[in-house]
């Protein structure tokens, strides 16, 4: 958790994919998220986390349907929604949070 926060709290945009092993469509959210980073390189973090290995993180935000993608900077949530999302709309929302 400290490493979460940590990670969070960078001046650097961090994309956070809470998913599940067992859901359809996080399944399909990984090689997107792969897309982005190569199109992101170092500018923006992206990490992913396991709603059922990781539930007390899961719940201290909240996060009733998977997946759930969330964008940080500074600390602060830039950004989040729910389902699957496409690379252009996930790239878009890093890049407006980049300085």
């Amino acid at each position: 958790m400290e490493e979460f926060d940590k990670l969070i709290g960078s001046a650097t945009p961090t994309l956070v994919d809470f998913h599940a092993t067992w859901c359809g469509p996080c399944k399909m959210q990984g090689p997107i998220l792969d897309q982005v980073k190569k199109a992101v390189g170092d500018a923006a973090n992206i990490i992913k986390i396991d709603v059922d290995r990781n539930q007390e993180l899961s719940g201290r935000y909240r996060v009733q349907s998977v997946p759930t993608l969330m964008i940080f900077k500074n600390g602060d949530l830039k950004w989040r929604a729910s389902g699957l999302h496409q690379a252009d709309v996930l790239e878009a929302q890093l890049r407006a949070n980049m300085d």
